[in-house]
């Protein structure tokens, strides 16, 4: 089969992607099904993959955790029913921890397709029945640039934040797919948005997609800004996945009570936090990372519905994988970098 690989470890990882065309076809075990790809999605995790975060090792190897597409075969114990239906993937495959006399065990550990396990930049990828949806005849490229970047935003904000309607809400680095997709679910909800961006074309577009308020990031704090937008208040909720280089402009845009949500850490992990202010005010750090498959149904019917929808940057042949991922380590992206494979 047809598949887009990692072919060696590298900060570069576009210069990396090899188009394989006689890769082996996966099979599916037992409570498996198989999917014919019809697009698939590129996120972050396929860049960190590629440089050897956080723990990849074994090259040439498959990302890629948003695939939709239809289903091939099934695996012993699957009704046969499966084949044929177009489904969804949630990347995030639940590992119960193994029973031992001495550990409480966890509540449950994840293991994600396209980083421990083979991802969805293939012509085929396999996957538990459990972690797809009969999507009928939604678009596969809407799909697939949905799937994840809307689950981890979802549970940021809905299971983890508890958002409400009336509530201020600041998300950082706009343009990136979680982001996009939190703007998305504050829009729907009802609540007012401040959104950063250190280029103000993307804080225009924002703007077009529905954004309240908007704020340059100049690598200076911004938050005196944020703060005087909600009348010296602050936000109720901050969601951001950028980290060190905005740690401190989150907690100071805080409200009494607030909330920081991070589900990531792009410009690093080592942010120098203020204890004091979160005392203080009393306010939550919470962690936050992809969701279950409860989350994911929720989400999903939203966008089935008409609801909530991705903002996609571009679509890319198969061939034309190592631009799709040079495009998203350029940082110039807008929205969901696709491949396309029918």
């Amino acid at each position: 089969m047809r598949a887009v690989t990692i072919n060696s470890l590298g900060d570069d990882v576009s210069a990396n992607i090899i188009v394989e065309h006689d890769w082996p076809m996966p099979s599916p075990a037992a409570g498996e099904v198989l999917v014919r790809t019809e697009a698939s999605a590129l996120n972050h995790l396929d860049i960190w993959v590629g440089r050897g975060l956080p723990g990849a090792a074994d090259f040439p190897r498959i990302s890629g955790s948003d695939g939709c597409g239809r289903i091939e075969s099934v695996g012993e114990g699957v009704d046969e029913a499966w084949v044929g239906k177009r489904v969804l993937l949630n990347a995030a495959v639940r590992h119960l921890d193994a029973d031992h006399p001495d550990v409480k065990p966890a509540d449950s550990a994840l293991h994600m397709i396209g980083e421990t396990l083979p991802g969805t930049h293939a012509e085929y990828f396999k996957a538990p029945a459990g972690n797809v949806l009969d999507i009928g005849d939604a678009d596969p490229e809407q799909a697939a640039a949905f799937s994840l970047s809307f689950l981890t935003g979802w549970r940021m904000l809905m299971s983890r934040a508890r958002l409400k309607a009336d509530q201020h809400v600041l998300i950082t680095g706009i343009g990136g797919g979680v982001a996009l997709s939190c703007l998305a679910i504050c829009r729907w909800l009802g609540c007012t948005t401040i959104v950063t961006s250190r280029h103000e074309w993307k804080l225009e577009r924002a703007r077009e997609l529905g954004a309240d308020h908007v704020v340059h990031d100049t690598n200076e704090d911004w938050s005196g800004l944020v703060r005087s937008i909600t009348g010296k208040r602050g936000v109720d909720v901050c969601v951001d996945s950028i980290g060190m280089a905005v740690h401190q402009a989150c907690l100071s845009s805080l409200a009494r009570g607030g909330t920081f949500v991070t589900c990531g850490a792009t410009s690093g992990p080592g942010a120098t936090t203020d204890l004091v202010r979160i005392f203080w005010n009393q306010l939550s750090i919470l962690g936050s990372t992809m969701g279950d498959m409860d989350e994911f149904r929720e989400v999903v019917a939203l966008h089935m519905s008409g609801h909530l929808q991705p903002v996609i940057d571009s679509v890319h042949t198969v061939d034309d994988a190592p631009a799709a991922w040079k495009r998203l380590e350029s940082g110039d992206q807008f929205g969901k970098v696709v491949l396309r494979w029918d």
